[in-house]
């Protein structure tokens, strides 16, 4: 749980205003002042859950893409091995957006709409540092690539 309290954590900041939440995805220079240590718990739950709930999307999803495609690229017979990589990326790849796409997109509309539920627009501030909360994100991103092209290396290198 240490990383889940390390990337909610970024989302917080002491300001001039007071504590400040910094939501991922919301404009770079909005925050929104906490009033209490009561409703800085709740966001922080809030935030757990989702940050849950997207690793658990990305992870298990391309688990399951994987498996599938691979289900998928077997029962298939290719002629020329630039065509089997090509049709093999393809399939891998609309896997993956399906599975993980429709959830992921989702989970991101029911994140947005619950913002609105724990802040007040009269408690919006503008914070004037960078944000640190979008880290992660690259990271995640980073890592999505390098176990895409993981995958795609092992497809490749397998013994048929």
């Amino acid at each position: 749980m240490s990383l889940l309290d390390s990337i909610v954590g970024k989302s917080f900041r002491d300001e001039k205003a007071g504590r400040v939440v910094v939501f991922t995805g919301d404009r770079r220079n909005r925050g929104y002042v906490v009033k209490s240590e009561s409703e800085e718990l709740k966001i922080r739950s809030f935030l757990k859950m989702f940050y849950f709930a997207h690793f658990s999307i990305l992870l298990l999803g391309m688990q399951v893409a994987s498996s599938w495609s691979s289900f998928l690229i077997n029962i298939q017979s290719f002629g020329h091995p630039a065509a089997h990589l090509l049709r093999t990326v393809g399939i891998s790849l609309g896997i993956y957006s399906l599975v993980v796409g429709a959830p992921y997109f989702l989970l991101w509309r029911s994140y947005k709409k619950a913002l609105l539920g724990f802040v007040s627009t009269q408690d919006e501030v503008l914070v004037l540092r960078k944000s640190e909360g979008r880290q992660p994100w690259i990271a995640l991103a980073g890592f999505t690539v390098v176990v895409l092209a993981a995958l795609m290396v092992f497809y490749l290198t397998r013994a048929k």
